[in-house]
């Protein structure tokens, strides 16, 4: 399984970026999502940019793997990290409902 990791671009060069995410840097390929300006979150996967994620996004995808790796220590309280959709309906998506 390939998990995408939300990093934000730094610096760019011909094709590439530079970007941040995670505590670490890499290159980044960025051929699919087209030249990015400085300080845009991209969702990286194995090193190529694969989508360009608003801030909210990317702070959301980056709880999610936060309570990924407490889970996986055995911690049970991560509900804080999942303040979107804490305390709200669940809703399906748009081509699953009915009522349409």
């Amino acid at each position: 399984m390939c998990i995408g990791i939300p990093m934000r671009v730094l610096s760019t060069l011909p094709g590439q970026a530079v970007c941040e995410g995670l505590g670490e840097q890499r290159r980044v390929d960025t051929l699919l999502v087209g030249e990015q300006q400085v300080g845009t979150w991209l969702l990286v996967f194995l090193d190529t940019a694969r989508e360009v994620l608003s801030p909210a996004r990317a702070r959301e995808i980056k709880q999610a793997l936060q309570a990924l790796e407490l889970a996986i220590q055995g911690e049970t309280e991560i509900e804080y990290l999942f303040d979107d959709l804490v305390n709200r309906e669940p809703q399906l998506p748009e081509h699953l409902r009915l009522d349409k």
